[in-house]
């Protein structure tokens, strides 16, 4: 495994890391998932994400439980707040970082976490206001670090310029959603972040499961994957279209040129990019742990990136709305 700084601060952390959306506390049975976060420690993995959200604290309680006989100083902990709670409970407001960032403490059992995130960008809070109170978080040592997810890049620049001008603790990672069949964050947030010491740490770095290459075209879903699980697949409709598919299918073959599975592939693709600290990988069976992670440090002939990159940018033309 390999590791990449975290934008302007001191944590390593590793180029593969293991994230809790959907699957830890939620889809995935409570032995299932220690068998998985036992696998990442077993390759080197020292990234775990997670948010409040995320089964309404399920996840965090069940990583809390899971983690609590490791030395803190062994892993690299994140969390995140904004979405809804309670009905009274959300968003960026000082009261809100403050009442959150207990809570998840509490059910992560541990007195600090290394990054803290804003989960979207809240609107209804003075950003100044929500700058302070993660700088108090900072200062209180609560959590290391602070960072954003899904952030729209005039609000990362206004954020950056407070810091800079109110001397407000700085923003060290972007969480956004970035694989082959979404690089929205090439555009502007990735050359703003990378300019002004932000690294990015990804979330679904594999289109959901989609460049797997698990889905079939002509076939329904395979039983047991996220296309086909309640909990799991609320997110995927708008990648789970034909001529997608068949296009992921076509990314096979490059991948066997370079030696690796499909999974790989897409995940040393994300990698490539320099501003990526790690891409965030979730998992519901170790095995696919210790596939992701062999993604880590690997070398690709460039052109076989530009090929599957000419084949999904082809397909994204004819994906239509969802």
């Amino acid at each position: 495994m390999k590791y990449r700084k975290l934008g302007d601060s001191d944590l390593e952390v590793s180029e593969i890391s293991l994230g809790s959306w959907l699957t830890y506390g939620v889809g995935v049975e409570a032995d299932k998932a220690r068998a998985c976060l036992d696998a990442a420690f077993d390759v080197g993995i020292n990234f775990i994400d997670t948010a409040n959200i995320y089964g309404r604290g399920a996840a965090e309680t069940f990583l809390g439980n899971a983690l609590k006989s490791r030395p803190r100083d062994s892993y690299i902990l994140a969390t995140k707040l904004y979405f809804p709670m309670t009905d009274t409970d959300f968003g960026l407001s000082r009261a809100q970082v403050e009442k959150q960032l207990d809570a998840s403490l509490r059910r992560l059992q541990t007195d600090y976490v290394d990054l803290y995130q804003c989960h979207r960008y809240d609107s209804g809070t003075p950003l100044e206001e929500t700058m302070e109170a993660l700088t108090r978080a900072v200062e209180s040592g609560k959590t290391r670090y602070i960072g954003f997810s899904e952030w729209p890049a005039e609000k990362i620049r206004e954020a950056i310029d407070l810091s800079a001008s109110r001397g407000f603790a700085k923003f060290v990672s972007s969480q956004p959603q970035y694989s082959l069949v979404w690089r929205e964050p090439e555009e502007e947030v990735i050359p703003l972040c990378a300019a002004n010491g932000i690294s990015q740490i990804v979330w679904s770095p594999l289109g959901q499961g989609v460049l797997t290459g698990k889905y079939d075209p002509d076939r329904p879903p395979p039983p047991g994957t996220r296309a086909t699980s309640e909990e799991m697949g609320g997110f995927i409709d708008r990648l789970m279209q034909p001529s997608l598919l068949r296009a992921v299918q076509r990314l096979k073959p490059i991948a066997e040129e370079a030696g690796l599975t499909l999974p790989q592939f897409a995940l040393a693709w994300v990698l490539r990019e320099p501003n990526v600290a790690s891409a965030i990988t979730g998992a519901s069976r170790p095995e696919q742990v210790r596939e992701n992670a062999h993604s880590s440090g690997l070398i690709v002939d460039t052109q076989l990136f530009l090929r599957a990159e000419a084949i999904i940018e082809e397909a994204l033309a004819q994906v239509e709305p969802v």
